[in-house]
């Protein structure tokens, strides 16, 4: 009696296991999957731009600061004017942003990478780590 109790328990507890997991799975069905946001570092985006790779590079920092410095071709794109639908096409290209320190940049992929539905890429540590990095900056 005790051992058909503990096998009728053990069947129960299964039972509601796959069931469980099959309801989590029918949840999945249809689900998208969200774009993300990541980073390159200074030195992984200055090999790529010297390997040839056209990249289309958004400053969101201030037009002073853009001029104080800014990566060689980068276009200027205020984080307070940033908008994604108003980008210039970058004609399948990659696009990395980048301000002074990665925060600004950090918002404004986020905000391309919602309105775009694919992932977006920033600079981590911004202009500051590109500097730091020894790699070269455009002075106006």
């Amino acid at each position: 009696m005790i051992r058909q109790a503990l096998f009728a328990g053990l069947a129960a507890g299964m039972l509601a296991a796959c069931t469980a997991d099959a309801r989590a799975s029918d949840d999945d069905v249809g689900a998208t999957t969200q774009a993300t946001v990541e980073t390159i570092t200074p030195e992984a985006l200055a090999d790529r731009i010297a390997a040839g790779e056209s990249i289309q590079l958004i400053d969101v920092r201030t037009p002073e600061e853009f001029a104080q410095g800014h990566l060689t071709g980068a276009i200027n794109i205020p984080v307070d004017r940033f908008d994604p639908a108003a980008l210039p096409d970058p004609q399948g290209t990659a696009r990395v942003l980048y301000c002074r320190s990665d925060r600004r940049s950090g918002i404004a992929a986020g905000r391309l990478a919602e309105a775009s539905g694919e992932d977006a890429v920033h600079l981590d540590g911004g202009i500051l780590a590109w500097e730091e990095a020894d790699l070269p900056v455009k002075r106006d």
